[in-house]
């Protein structure tokens, strides 16, 4: 294929994911506030969480006292259902544009690098479902901390851009973090990071993803926190295992002499049974007659050798440089 023809299929995959992401925001947009196929609208699935809350945790301003979240601008709830609109629909239509990027680089992969990339694709896509779906069933926990702090004094009334904020952060956040124990698994298996390395460094490891939790954590509350930081814990020290596990397969197919310093001397051998007899070496055997190539029929005659002692004949007015000449 030349280089022409990969720009061409390039533009084709580009057009295609675009009408595709453009009709999921458009389903997107009408799923925010109806609900096709018997589903909730999605404004209430995402709502959920603030409204577990108590209702004296939270401010009501409809007549009915329904949960809803506040809009401070007349421009608020357009922008922020196709902002929401936008986000479902890319998620709506995620595995046609995947599709899109993996049949663009696939041709150029080989068998095994197709089979180590569709595993290393899905399970991306797993761990990040995986880490969004905690996310979001541990919000509302984490919303009643926050919310609770001086209750006395105030009520909490989130306007609708702020929750969504919070909410899809944390989404987010949960999310990406748990591609880190794949990580961790990618670089062992391409062979730059060994169990050996990690195996007495988890005490620090551990410390460090605590750190990391309470950074990344939106609000910084500690429920959420220690919720992170718990299950990339349990994620990574499986990581390890399989690096351990990995290594130990690696190794038993490595030969010894790979692993032995350059500037060490090899072992001796305490064999005592000694290296045998010599054995003697046969006599050199003179060479007949009879096996020299017989003379051809019209052929010159050969010159007689010379003795082996015997000077090269030189003229006698021959000088001293003649010889090299």
């Amino acid at each position: 294929m030349t280089l022409v023809e990969h720009l061409q299929e390039l533009r084709k995959r580009i057009v295609i994911s675009l009408v595709v992401l453009a009709i999921g925001a458009v389903i997107g947009f009408i799923w925010y506030e109806q609900a096709p196929l018997g589903l909730r609208p999605l404004g209430e699935i995402l709502r959920g969480p603030y409204c577990e809350l108590p209702a004296e945790r939270r401010a009501s301003f409809s007549a009915d006292g329904e949960c809803r979240l506040l809009a401070t601008s007349p421009f608020e709830m357009l922008t922020l259902r196709l902002k929401v609109g936008t986000l479902a629909g890319t998620v709506l239509a995620s595995p046609v544009w995947l599709y899109q990027i993996w049949a663009f680089i696939v041709p150029g992969l080989h068998k095994n690098e197709k089979k180590y990339t569709f595993i290393f694709v899905t399970t991306a896509v797993i761990l990040f479902v995986g880490g969004a779906v905690l996310a979001y069933y541990i919000l509302s926990v984490g919303l009643e901390f926050l919310m609770s702090m001086g209750e006395e004094f105030q009520t909490a009334a989130l306007t609708g851009e702020r929750y969504y904020y919070y909410l899809l952060a944390m989404l987010l956040i949960f999310g990406v973090s748990f591609e880190i124990p794949l990580l961790v698994v990618m670089l062992n298996i391409i062979g730059i990071l060994e169990y050996r390395v990690i195996r007495n460094k988890r005490r620090i490891i551990f410390v460090v993803i605590l750190i990391f939790a309470a950074v990344v954590t939106p609000g910084q509350e500690v429920f959420s926190m220690i919720v992170l930081g718990v299950a990339l814990e349990v994620l990574i020290e499986s990581a390890f295992q399989f690096c351990r596990i990995n290594d130990k397969r690696r190794n038993r197919n490595r030969p010894d002499w790979l692993d032995v310093d350059d500037e060490s001397a090899s072992a001796l051998d305490d064999d005592t049974t000694g290296i045998g007899l010599p054995t003697p070496v046969e006599a050199a055997q003179p060479v007949s007659s009879s096996h020299l190539a017989p003379r051809t029929h019209g052929a010159p005659p050969t010159a007689p050798s010379a003795a082996p002692n015997s000077a090269p004949s030189t003229p006698p007015n021959a000088g001293f440089f003649d010889d090299v000449l």
